[in-house]
C-alpha cells in the first residue's frame, strides 16, 4: 500500500468499468486508511446491497454514518470511518436550503416543477451534486481523507467533467436571456431566440403547461446564487486536480477489461487528469509448488488430475502476467500498478474489506 501512500492524500477517486469491483476497492481503501489511523469518509454512488451490509449502512444513508471498526486494530484514536450513499435530490435540496437568499426564494425554487423534475431526473445533476457533496465533506477539518466511488467508466468522464459543464451553463447565453428582465430580454433576443420563444409559447397554448413562464421563473429564482454555484464549481475543478488527490483506475486482468482500462487512462490524460495508480482486482493467487505435488503420496489418479489442474492454472497465470506487463508499460509516468488478490468469496463484512485493503500491493 505504501506506493499509493494514503496518509499523503486528501482525496482518492476510484474509477473503472462496471463489474470489476470498483466500489469494493473504494470501500477497502477507505477501511485500510482508517486502520492506518486516518479519519475517513467514503462516498459511494451505487453500492450493491452486500456492500451496504458490509459497511453496516441502510439503503438511504445519504448523510455520513459511522462504520464500526469492531475487531479491527487501528493505530490512532483519530481513526474513524464514515460512509454514505450519494442522493442527488437530497443534496440539491440541501444546497438550495443553505444558499437561497431568503426563505421565500428557497420555497419558490423547491416548489417549482421544473426544479422538481430537474433535481431528480438528469444524470448531469447527479454528477454535479456528487461534487457539491465532495466539497461539503472536504470542508470538515476533522476529515483526513475522502474516498470517492464513481459511476462506471462509460459515464465517469462526464462525472468528472461536471464542474466545467456547470460553469459553461451558468455562463451561457440561454441562462442569461431566461433570467433577464422582460425589457432586456426583448432587446437582446435575436431571430433564433425569438423563434425558440415562439415555439415554447405555442407549445404552452396547446398544452396549457406554461413552460416558458416556469422556466423563466426557475432561472430567475436563482438570482444571487449563480456566483456561489460558479465559485464552488471552480473549487471542485481545483480539488480534482490538486497534488494530494489520487485518481485510481480499477480493472481486472481479462483482455477486454485491459483494453477498456487503457482507453480510459488515455481519456483521463486528454482531460488533463493525472492517473496516480491502477489497481488490477481479483488477481490469481501464486502458483503452488509443482515439486511438492510430484512428491506427494496420493493416489496416481488424483495426482494426474491435480497436475492437469495445475497446468491449466499455470496457463491462466501466465496470461495474467502478460496482461499486467502490458498495463505496466502503458501507464503514465509516475503512476503505479497495484494488484488486489482474489478474496475467493464475495466480501460481506468489514473484516472482508479490511482483508482486501491489506492485500493490495504494488505489482
Amino acid at each position: 500500500m505504501s506506493s499509493l501512500d494514503l496518509h499523503a492524500r486528501s482525496l482518492v477517486i476510484c474509477l473503472g468499468p462496471g463489474g470489476v469491483g470498483k466500489t469494493t476497492i473504494s470501500a477497502a481503501l477507505a477501511v485500510r486508511a482508517a486502520v492506518l489511523g486516518c479519519a475517513v469518509d467514503v462516498m459511494t454512488v451505487d453500492p450493491a446491497p452486500r456492500l451496504l451490509d458490509a459497511l453496516g449502512l441502510e439503503a438511504d444513508s445519504s448523510e455520513p454514518a459511522e462504520v464500526h471498526l469492531d475487531g479491527l486494530r487501528h493505530r490512532s484514536r483519530r481513526a474513524r470511518l464514515r460512509a454514505l450513499r450519494l442522493d442527488p435530490k437530497r443534496t440539491f435540496d440541501s444546497i438550495i436550503t443553505r444558499y437561497a437568499l431568503s426563505d421565500g426564494a428557497r420555497d419558490t425554487i423547491l416548489e417549482n416543477r421544473i426544479y422538481r423534475n430537474l433535481s431528480g431526473a438528469l444524470a448531469g445533476v447527479a454528477d454535479y451534486m456528487a461534487m457539491e457533496k465532495l466539497l461539503e465533506l472536504a470542508a470538515n477539518p476533522d476529515t483526513d481523507l475522502i474516498v470517492l466511488d464513481t459511476p462506471p467508466a462509460a459515464e465517469a468522464i462526464d462525472f468528472l467533467d461536471a464542474p466545467r459543464r456547470l460553469l459553461d451553463l451558468l455562463n451561457s447565453r440561454a441562462v442569461n436571456l431566461l433570467g433577464a428582465p422582460a425589457g432586456l430580454f426583448k432587446s437582446q433576443l435575436r431571430i433564433v431566440d425569438i423563434a425558440a420563444r415562439a415555439v415554447l409559447a405555442a407549445f404552452d397554448r396547446v398544452t396549457g403547461l406554461h413552460l416558458l413562464k416556469d422556466v423563466q421563473s426557475f432561472v430567475r429564482s436563482f438570482d444571487g446564487m449563480y456566483e456561489g454555484f460558479s465559485a464552488r464549481a471552480t473549487r471542485a475543478q481545483e480539488k480534482l486536480r490538486a497534488p494530494d488527490t489520487a485518481i485510481v483506475v480499477v480493472t481486472t486482468a481479462e483482455s477486454s477489461r485491459i483494453v477498456q482500462a487503457r482507453e480510459f487512462v488515455a481519456e483521463l490524460e486528454h482531460a488533463g487528469l493525472r492517473v496516480s495508480a491502477m489497481v488490477v482486482n481479483r488477481v490469481l493467487a501464486e502458483l503452488p509448488d509443482a515439486a511438492e505435488l510430484a512428491s506427494a503420496h496420493i493416489a496416481p489418479s488424483l495426482k494426474k488430475k491435480l497436475k492437469r489442474n495445475l497446468a491449466d492454472y499455470s496457463a491462466l497465470k501466465k496470461r495474467e502476467e502478460v496482461s499486467l506487463t502490458a498495463l505496466r508499460e502503458s501507464l503514465p509516468k509516475d503512476a503505479v500498478l497495484m494488484v488486489a488478490p482474489d478474496l475467493g468469496r464475495e466480501p460481506r463484512t468489514i473484516a472482508d474489506l479490511a482483508e482486501i485493503g491489506r492485500s493490495i500491493r504494488a505489482a
